[in-house]
């Protein structure tokens, strides 16, 4: 699976609707309300599943978002089957929540991921003017790079302006490594399956489109090691803290063979910082209660 058309494969005009673009049933796009949203990303290649590839984008995007105060609520992968893609951006869609979705998009036989948001959402596919233009500028750019002649009627040209065939009302997300678009539909993005052209696509979208989402200074954490308990006894003590301040979550991360720590249990509180003091004090005074043994703090 590629991000840009090799020429392999066999021509198909552009402007023709792929297979998987004929369906009526439309799903409702979710809520586009401003507040508290969800971020997920869905990873589409058989080579991450099989293990060919590892998977390198969920930590990017952990990352890309933790840098703007804000985190990945969900992942999922999925192979390259067309049904499965289908349905697992059907679901997208209808969730509200701000999704990226990198692989899949190019022209070669086993990129479903344009076909399949195309039938999940019931629209058809067309060419992108915007896409058809960027993606002629490559080729142009390409043909004096290689020194010959830009023959926008070779086949293998017009194979690749399948690339900028995206479901009717799509807009783009420009490229900045070799202006081969990807395109959003309402909150969910697709960007290509390669790395140096994911990330800062999926940077773009979220600093023009979720500035106004940004959490910087909103959320913090702040948590203990707990040696010699169990998750079990602890967990009454967690509940009552998330009752007693709302907004603020407990987390417990167990660990068997660290290795500084041995076995022990990361216990801690994250939310707004304004309350967080108050709740990592009663996780503290509950645990001294329990008497049991405490490490180093953290605080991120």
């Amino acid at each position: 699976m590629t991000s840009e058309s090799s020429g392999a494969g066999p021509s198909r005009a552009a402007n023709v609707p792929l297979e998987g673009s004929e369906h009526t049933s439309v799903p409702s796009l979710g809520a586009q309300s401003i507040g508290a949203r969800s971020f997920g990303l869905i990873v589409v290649g058989d080579e991450i599943l099989s293990g060919k590839r590892l998977d390198k984008h969920m930590p990017k995007v952990i990352e890309l978002l933790a840098a703007r105060g804000l985190q990945l609520d969900w992942a999922e992968y999925v192979g390259d089957t067309p049904e499965r893609i289908t349905a697992v951006l059907r679901r997208a869609f209808a969730s509200g929540d701000v999704v990226f979705s990198t692989g899949g998009i190019g022209a070669t036989p086993d990129d479903h991921t344009r076909q399949c948001a195309a039938a999940a959402l019931g629209r058809p596919l067309a060419l992108h003017p915007e896409a058809e233009a960027l993606i002629r500028e490559r080729m142009r750019d390409t043909a004096v790079e290689q020194g010959i002649t830009y023959e926008p009627d070779r086949p293998d040209n017009v194979h690749r302006l399948n690339m900028g065939v995206f479901p009717e009302g799509a807009t783009i997300i420009r490229n900045p490594y070799n202006k081969i678009p990807g395109f959003s539909v309402a909150d969910v993005h697709f960007v290509p399956g390669f790395p140096v052209m994911a990330w800062p696509m999926i940077e773009s979208v979220l600093d023009e489109r979720y500035a106004d989402l940004f959490a910087l200074g909103r959320s913090a954490e702040k948590s203990v090691i707990v040696y010699g308990a169990m998750e079990a006894t602890l967990t009454p003590l967690m509940e009552a803290v998330e009752r007693t301040h709302p907004g603020v979550k407990v987390f417990s991360l167990p660990s068997v063979d660290h290795p500084e720590h041995g076995r022990h249990i990361e216990l801690g509180v994250k939310g707004n910082p304004a309350g967080l003091a108050a709740a990592y004090q009663q996780l503290i005074e509950g645990l001294h209660s329990f008497e049991a043994r405490l490490g180093p703090e953290m605080v991120r």
